[in-house]
Parts: C-alpha cells; structure tokens; sequence
C-alpha cells in the first residue's frame, strides 16, 4: 500500500500470527470472514478463464479464423472481468498489474531490470525463475539486478488501444500480447490462492480505493485509450466491490444496507444508460452517486469498528482513510510527502519558516529570497515567463510552478530532478543562479545571528547551533502548511456551496472526458501525482513550443538531463512533470518555458494534438500527448477555461 509497504507483506503475514494486533482485535477470526475468499477466488478465476479465451482467440484471430469484431467482444468480457476483481489485484499487487496486466500504453523503464547472467545460487533460482516465482511485489531483485532499459508495454490497456486504433492490427503481435498478460497473470493466481486470510480491513479499503480509481481514472477514460467502454468497465468494478462487501453489508444496521446498496444499484443504472462518453456527465455522476458512497462505506466501517490498514500497520498513509469526501482538504496526508513527520511540526516551526521563506538576506548577494520567485498574490507563482536570476538581467531556466498544494508529490521541480521537499532546497540554495551559496554558509549566518538562533533554540527546545535539518524542517512546515481546497469549485464537490455555474459544470465534465485533461491531471490535486495512492508523479512529452505562433520545438531537455541515476533514456526526452491546474488564473505565463501567455493558446495546444499534432512528430518520437485533434469548439473551450478559473482560491490567506 505504502512506500516500501508490499515488498514486506509476506514478513508482515508471518509476523500477525505471533504478535496480536495493537486493536481492539483479539483473534483472527474477529477480522476474518471466510465468505471473501469466495468471492476473491471465484473473481480470481474468473479473469483467468476469461485470459485463457482471450488468447484462445487471438490465436484464431492470427491464424484467419476469427474476426476482429469478435476479438474485440472477448476482449470487452476479459476487461470487465479484470474490473470486476480490480479492487483487489490493485490492493495486494498494484505494481504487478501495472508492469504486465494493465498498464499505461507507453513505453517505460524495465520494472524488474534482471541479468540474465547472474548466478542462481542465492535463490536457488536463475533470474528468469526468479522472476516468475512470485508477483513483482514481493520481489527482491537486487541480487540479479541488471542495467536499466526502456521495455514496450504489455496488458490489457495496450490491446485495447491496438485492437481499436487500428483497422487491421498486427495479428501475430495481438496474439503475442494475450499470451503476455495471460502467462503474467498466472503467478497472481498462485499467490491469491496460498493467502490463508483476507481481513475485512484490506477489503474495505480496497473497495472504497476502487471508487477513487474509478472517479480519477476510470471515468475519464484513462483506462480505455482506444475502445472508450469506461462506463461500461465502471459499472464492472461497481459490481465487482458490491459483491465483495457482501459479507460485511450482512453485518450492517439495516437502514444502512439498504442505502449503500441503493446507491449500487442506482450507480450502475446510471452507468448503463450513459454509454456516450463524451456525454456522460461526470459532475452528477459523482456528486450524487460516487462521493456519497465513498462516504457511506466509511460509515460502514466505522459502524463496524474496522480500523484503517494504516493503524494496522502504524504506517504513514498517502490517503485518508478516514476521509469522507474525495474533494476534502483531509482527503490526502501532507506528511506522507515530507521527511518533516506531523508530530514534529507545530505553528511555531511554520512561523519561522515562514521567515525563512522571505529573508533576502539568506541569498549570497542578498537581495533573493524564496519569495522573489514565488508571490502569494500570485499563487506563489512570479507572472514571468522564466524567473529572475540572482544574477542582474538574467533569469533561471524554467518558468515559476506554484507552490500552493505543490507538497503533495513524490518529485520536485519540471524535470523531477528532487525527491523531497528538504532535496528541492538544497537545489535552490547551491543553484548560482539563485541563492549561490551552501548550505555550510547559510547555517553559519542563522548561527551569528542571535535572534534567529534564538528562534530555532525556543522552537527545537535546544540550546545547541542551528543545523542544516532545523533550517530544512522549519522551511518544509511552511511550504508544506500552503495547501487549499477551498476554490468555488471545491465548495461545491464538499456540498459547501449549493450552486456552480452551468458553464463551469460543462467544463468539468469536458476536462475529466471529451478533452482527456483528467487523465493526465488526476483529481482531486488536478496535478501528475497518480490515484488511487497518489504516492508516484507523472511526467509526460508534451512537445511545447518556443512560441505558440511557430513550429519550433522547446529545446530544454527537461528529465533526460535530470542528473538522476537510471534516467537518460530518450522517452525521457523533453519530458516535463505535470504540474497542478489549480490556480491557473493566476499562475500564467505557461508550461515549463513560460512561452503561451494565456489559456486560450494552452487550451489550442491541446486542442490540436501537441507538436506531433501539428506535423513535428519527427522531431519527438516520443510524444506521449496523443496527436489526435481533440475538435474543441470555441463554446468548449470557454466553458473548459471557466472550470479551470473556478480552481482559483483566494490567495490572500497565504500572504506574508
């Protein structure tokens, strides 16, 4: 589930039979139901089954004897299968699925890069036994870990982009791609038949995860690149959950059952008739259909005393299990993201980082500090196209991010080159185009002055010099504690204001559908940090031009020159992280290079299918922006605008 989490679960499993629960469980059988390892292995093997046909067929389909109309009508029974079960193959084995059963169709780094020479005897295994011995999970490759390469994708969502984009696919690389997924599936098999117990506190979870895989990713289509069934496959893993909670349903006050299986049935309904999906309306679906049910699943755990999997495990969480709404400011952890833990931080450290945060005199020359690139009045963004340098007329390489909710990522600055918000000073205060100083200089002022040292002393409870970590932590509380979930938009989606305007809804459901905005910017963050867990950030090649008005690629590499280990590959090339949309009214100029003034030009960008979109796909073969027009009307595009400025909070709240 967590950072570092599922590597351990089979220890975890050994361990639980010994020692208690720290809970108010007293016996395995006060949190144990054998009803759902009937309704998980009966889903289990039922996406089995229908692999098996899948490949069944796409070997027809190679051979001549089946079409592929009636390849594609397989492939739709195996994906709702896999829907059906996704709650649960996502909660155990997430990084299994997405590596070889239903991951994005790109290519990517080799999630298991093993040499093929190494020597069997540690496991008494080669590397390629190894490998098939168990899901990726739960594998510890170090011992056979070989040089990073970029792979081609596999699985489910890969067929459907092919079997759907394409009038006449390769019928020996379709055949070549069941067989893939369905041989990968076989050792999730395995490993969900030897699981002795499965908990009523992983099952909620899992179900109530699914609703928000559902809303961020299943609805917008991100799962359906090319068939576009996400209505079809959403009401699949409605299903799927429905029949899981069975069992703890049973145990339900009766007024709640009836209303959580209300809101299924009427969930589904509404699924079912909607089949359009540039029609469909996302905004009611999940305001009156998935965010209450969201809610009422947490009434049914908590009715029914079910801890969170993160007290289980007295673990750090990135999502709120005890959150009731997926638009609520509680909905996601800030100190899941920092290395600064929640019982550390106080209001005293934010004030002095606050102070930090605006004292020039940090900077070598003295007339820089953290908020000459980032205002409040503007989102903690700068409104120039590349910030100013510390040095006179020059500027820094990229354009000013806000830093309004920017503590929810696992990667910091456009080309992802930091891995924490401590890491992201340390770039800032070494950069000679900005602070130009060290960290061993910076501390040695805090230390000759006597009122900082003071400060960091009452605030630390010490009385000892200011270190490098005191200066790191008091500067992340502060960054940290910008958050906001407070825009008219977000009132609305936590049931705080009762009226949106109508083209603010049409906006919404444009972003989240026809526009494929949301399957890139995920809700609720509206950034590239990945739901359901929201623990990994995205980057894509988007092929952002000097100038809106020419044909000419942006040359800045972005994440290829990252300086990080393992990623100069080209798929990396002019590869940017995908930054929040919130506070887009006033975080412009745009994109890393500052070069689209307004969101009209953004909006065309898109609109028109990036660089490769406008005949450039030579000069990024690795455009991961599909190329394909989007035929945004102007009417479209107002209303898409409207919703992005309704993402605007009030930004006097954060001022100094």
């Amino acid at each position: 589930m967590y950072k570092g989490y599922n590597r351990f679960l089979p220890l975890f499993f050994l361990i639980v039979f010994i020692l208690p629960f720290n809970l108010q469980y007293t016996s395995v059988s006060d949190y144990y139901n054998d009803d759902f390892r009937t309704v998980i292995i009966t889903g289990v093997d039922d996406l089995n089954s229908q692999l098996n046909k899948l490949e069944q067929n796409a070997l027809n389909y190679k051979k001549g004897n089946l079409t592929l109309k009636e390849l594609k009508e397989q492939l739709t029974e195996t994906r709702n299968s896999f829907k059906r079960s996704e709650y649960i193959l996502e909660y155990y084995y997430p990084e299994h699925i997405k590596a070889y059963i239903n991951g994005a169709p790109l290519d990517h780094p080799d999630p298991l890069p093993i040499d093929k020479n190494a020597s069997g005897d540690y496991y008494n295994l080669n590397p390629e036994q190894y490998r098939n011995s168990m899901p990726i999970d739960n594998l510890e490759a170090g011992h056979y870990k070989g040089e990073v390469k970029i792979v081609a994708p596999v699985g489910l969502q890969v067929l459907d982009e092919t079997l759907y984009t394409d009038d006449n696919p390769h019928r020996e690389e379709v055949y070549k791609l069941a067989k893939e997924v369905r041989d990968s599936y076989q050792v999730l098999v395995t490993a969900f038949k030897s699981r002795a117990f499965f908990y009523d506190f992983e099952v909620m979870e899992a179900c109530r995860l699914e609703l928000v895989r559902i809303t961020a990713r299943g609805i917008t289509g991100f799962d359906t690149p090319g068939s576009l069934n996400a209505m079809e496959e959403a009401a699949s893993s409605l299903t799927g959950i429905e029949k899981a909670l069975e069992p703890l349903l049973a145990k339900a006050d009766a007024n709640l059952n009836k209303s959580i299986k209300g809101l299924f049935k009427k969930s589904v309904s509404v699924l079912n008739k909607s089949r359009n999906f540039d029609a469909f309306d996302r905004l009611n679906f999940i305001t009156e259909y998935i965010n209450p049910l969201y809610k009422q699943l947490l009434d049914l755990q908590l009715s029914l005393h079910i801890k969170s999997s993160a007290e289980v495990h007295a673990a750090t969480p990135s999502w709120n299990a005890y959150s009731t709404n997926m638009f609520s400011e509680d909905f996601l952890n800030p100190y899941y993201y920092s290395l600064l833990k929640e019982e550390n931080d106080s209001d005293a450290l934010r004030d002095l980082g606050r102070k930090l945060f605006y004292d020039t005199g940090l900077s070598k020359n003295g007339i820089m500090s953290c908020a000459s690139c980032h205002k409040p009045e503007l989102a903690f963004s700068d409104g120039y196209k590349k910030s100013f340098a510390s040095i006179e007329g020059k500027s820094v390489l990229r354009n000013s991010p806000s830093l309004i909710n920017s503590v929810y990522a696992d990667r910091y600055f456009y080309d992802m080159r930091a891995y924490d918000l401590e890491e992201q000073a340390e770039h800032v205060v070494e950069n000679h185009m900005e602070f130009n100083t060290s960290f061993e200089v910076l501390v040695q002022k805090l230390n000759s002055d006597k009122v900082y040292r003071e400060q960091f002393n009452a605030v630390f409870k010490t009385n000892t010099l200011v270190t490098r970590y005191q200066f790191s932590s008091a500067l992340s509380s502060y960054v940290l504690s910008l958050r906001s979930f407070s825009s008219p938009f977000d009132l609305y989606m936590q049931g705080k204001s009762k009226e949106l305007p109508k083209d603010i809804k049409a906006g919404f459901n444009l972003f989240m559908g026809k526009a494929g905005c949301a399957t890139c910017h995920y809700m609720p963050t509206f950034s590239g940090l990945v739901p359901p867990l929201y623990d990994e950030n995205e980057s894509e090649v988007l092929g952002v031009l000097k100038h809106p008005d020419t044909l000419m690629v942006d040359i800045d590499y972005g994440r290829i020159a990252n300086g990080v280990i393992d990623e100069k590959h080209e798929i990396y090339r002019n590869s940017f992280k995908t930054v929040t949309v919130r506070n887009v009214k006033l975080t412009g100029p745009y994109f890393h290079n500052g070069a689209y003034e307004t969101l009209e030009q953004v909006i065309d960008f898109y609109n028109e299918g990036g660089a490769a979109g406008k005949g450039l796909d030579y000069e990024l073969p690795n455009q991961t922006l599909p190329p394909d027009k989007l035929g945004l009307s102007k009417k479209e595009i107002k209303e898409l605008i409207a919703f992005l400025e309704s993402l605007t909070d009030n930004p006097s709240s954060f001022k100094k």
